[in-house]
């Protein structure tokens, strides 16, 4: 009676693990290596700047890629042209404010999105991007696949970057 339990028993488990091997698949994670990376162009006149912000964060980051791995990066290279006709909804171009400390007591500085828009229009929107990246080695890697020009011109030709309309591009 053992040997015929027995018998069944292993019957039972080969079964099983032929099934198992069927449907077992295996979580294929991206390398730099394994990545191919495109050139996109988005024109930021007229945009809401949070809204515009995860769009290409997203873009930089590689989450609308069907290979997106946490750890790798698998994002695109992203140019923002016409920066400086960037839209703040609300009463953020005078409220809002930016922070920075100089290092010596007393030195921390305050700037609103109207002052920097003036002086450096694409510090706004490249602070917005970089607030939305992973905060370690990762994102100062992503961050430099980001290119932010302030009028409509760019030095990108030769890459023959693909235009991006935002507002329909999910």
């Amino acid at each position: 009676m053992c040997s015929i339990f027995a018998a069944l028993f292993k019957k039972v488990k080969t079964a099983q693990k032929t099934f198992m091997d069927t449907l077992s698949y295996k979580t294929i994670s991206a390398n730099k290596q394994g990545v191919i990376k495109e050139w996109f162009l988005v024109d930021a006149e007229g945009q809401v700047l949070g809204r515009l912000a995860t769009q290409v964060a997203n873009m930089l980051r590689g989450k609308n890629k069907p290979c997106f791995t946490p750890h790798a990066d698998c994002g695109d290279y992203v140019i923002i042209i016409n920066a400086e006709k960037i839209k703040l909804t609300g009463k953020k171009l005078t409220d809002k404010q930016y922070v920075r400390y100089t290092g010596y007591p007393g030195g921390q500085r305050f700037r609103s999105p109207h002052d920097l828009l003036v002086k450096k229009p694409a510090a706004v929107v490249e602070m917005a991007i970089k607030g939305m990246l992973p905060k370690n080695r990762l994102g100062s890697q992503l961050f430099r696949n980001l290119h932010v020009y302030a009028g409509s011109e760019h030095q990108h030709q030769a890459q023959q970057p693909t235009f991006i309309n935002i507002n329909t591009a999910k």
